[in-house]
């Protein structure tokens, strides 16, 4: 745990150094509000696309994910088959497959682009549901590939981090300025930094309503997704059977938002929930066939 959190710290010292030596260089100054606002920007899309770029990499440490590179029998060689022609159906290139150890029913996709990218199964998964089930599933989460979800999560993870950044600056500089009795302008004493520090916790929060709300929308596109490619029914059918052995989610944080299924809370929790309620999912592909506006991306 230390050296995690020694290699964060380090890593963060030195992406500030670089960027403070790349601004200096432009002769970009961060005390100005422009100068700010490049410097939220480098940060908040700069974690973003480095995570995405990762992504791929990650999700197999973290998970132990074993891809398939040779299929060792009749199941592997079905799941290497039926994502290559739900791969080709959905216009994009062959995705990785892989095989996670976990004991719930899961699933997930990852990757920095449409034509290069991973789906994973759990084996609990595979013990657990039917081949109909398990395509829709899978049908699920190459949807999420198609419809360029990982990018536009991280584009949008990149504007909200920037503006948290931006904001809380701002304002506390202001709110500084105004405790000092305008005798500083704010931005250089211990005060200041505590109050960004709460700042960026309040707007962090709101940014993470905002990217939660925007996760549940494009669940149901992924939904709609998975039924053009293996059937409505069979889809109703695979998320029917998640909420009838809904269990603990283990994926880890860098792709539980991508997951067939993700946590369940009420209330306040329930506006930080990366995926929407498996009742509602099942009601909108009950309610309609696939709908305009819930179709696959070309």
């Amino acid at each position: 745990m230390f050296k995690r959190v020694f290699l964060f710290l380090a890593t963060n010292l030195a992406v500030l150094a670089l960027v403070s030596i790349v601004m200096a260089i432009f002769g970009i100054d961060p005390a100005t509000n422009a100068g700010l606002l490049v410097f939220a920007a480098i940060f908040g899309f700069g974690g973003s696309f480095v995570s995405l770029a990762m992504s791929k990499w990650s999700a197999k440490r973290f998970t132990g994910a074993q891809v398939i590179t040779q299929p060792r029998d009749e199941l592997e060689q079905w799941l290497v088959g039926t994502v290559q022609r739900q791969a080709r159906d959905a216009g994009i290139g062959m995705p990785e497959v892989a095989i996670y150890d976990a004991p719930e029913i899961n699933a997930f996709a990852t990757g920095a682009r449409r034509n290069n990218a991973l789906v994973a199964v759990s084996t609990g998964l595979l013990r657990s549901m039917t081949r109909d089930e398990a395509e829709a599933v899978l049908a699920h989460e190459v949807a999420h590939v198609a419809n360029g979800d990982m990018v536009t999560m991280a584009l949008l993870q990149g504007v909200l981090n920037t503006f948290v950044i931006f904001l809380a600056r701002i304002v506390g500089r202001a709110v500084d300025s105004y405790l000092s009795g305008n005798r500083d302008s704010g931005g250089g004493g211990l005060g200041y930094f505590a109050i960004v520090f709460v700042l960026d916790l309040v707007f962090g929060l709101f940014a993470s309503m905002i990217a939660m709300w925007f996760s549940r929308r494009r669940e149901f596109r992924a939904d709609a997704g998975g039924a053009e490619l293996a059937g409505r029914e069979k889809m109703i059918a695979a998320l029917e059977k998640l909420n009838r052995t809904y269990g603990q989610n283990t994926l880890p944080k860098q792709v539980a938002a991508f997951g067939i299924s993700g946590s369940v809370g009420a209330g306040l929790k329930k506006l930080l929930m990366s995926h929407p309620p498996l009742e509602d999912r099942i009601a909108a592909l009950r309610n309609a066939s696939v709908k305009s506006g819930m179709t696959l991306r070309a």
